[in-house]
């Protein structure tokens, strides 16, 4: 799986990236600091690093710096609240693949990591595409295809059916799934949900069968037949 670290002092900035990231199919880990994201680094091995630049301790046009001396392919997105020029040029200078902007887009944010996980590892990886018997889901390309044939489905079933695969075999309760595929600022009602997931299972034909509905619970996608 796609590992990626999340660098920033600010806590509530990692877990918004860290719910989009995971929403998204990647593995996540935190580091507070720039000296926190050097020794995890060192450490572990991970294949895009989310930098931000004012941080405590070691700064992340310091961190990039460190972080290059081994591993200088790794690739790193840039975060900070600053818009000058020289900031954007400065980090292109250390070695940074992107640059964004606080307040940003966490969508914007997921395609461009997309966009150079792609360019940095072309061929794609096993953790692209989702298979079940004859199911096939491509995360790049947002597509669902059964036997070969590709199905239609609304943007908000196909993020519903990728949450719910990339949590399979765990029971989600309704409350999460409408804050992670609606957001946090949803105010409708669980008839949304109901619906989705009926309209989700009649374009799934037999696959729908994997959709297991927990009464007074939520969902599970079953990871096999039961």
């Amino acid at each position: 799986m796609t590992r990626i670290l999340i660098v920033d002092d600010e806590a509530k900035i990692r877990e918004m990236i860290r719910k989009y990231a995971v929403f998204e199919g990647f593995e996540t880990e935190e580091a507070v600091d720039g000296l926190d994201a050097v020794e995890r680094c060192e450490n572990e091995r991970f294949d895009l690093v989310v930098m931000d630049i004012m941080m405590p301790n070691l700064d992340g046009f310091s961190a990039v710096r460190e972080i290059r001396k081994t591993h200088p392919g790794l690739p790193v997105i840039m975060l900070s609240a600053l818009g000058e020029e020289y900031d954007r040029i400065h980090g292109f200078d250390v070695g940074v693949d992107d640059y964004v902007v606080k307040p940003f887009s966490s969508k914007e944010l997921m395609m461009r990591i997309h966009a150079i996980l792609k360019r940095t590892n072309p061929a794609g990886s096993a953790a692209d595409i989702f298979r079940i018997n004859e199911m096939e889901i491509d995360f790049n390309a947002r597509t669902v295809s059964i036997r070969g044939e590709r199905i239609t489905l609304s943007p908000k079933e196909y993020d519903l059916l990728v949450y719910l695969v990339k949590n399979a075999g765990i029971a989600l309760t309704r409350e999460q799934i409408l804050r992670t595929v609606w957001g946090y600022d949803f105010f409708g009602d669980d008839r949304t949900l109901d619906t989705h997931i009926k309209l989700l299972r009649r374009n799934l034909g037999d696959y729908s069968r994997y959709i297991v509905t927990l009464r007074g619970v939520g969902y599970r996608f079953e990871k096999e037949e039961s």
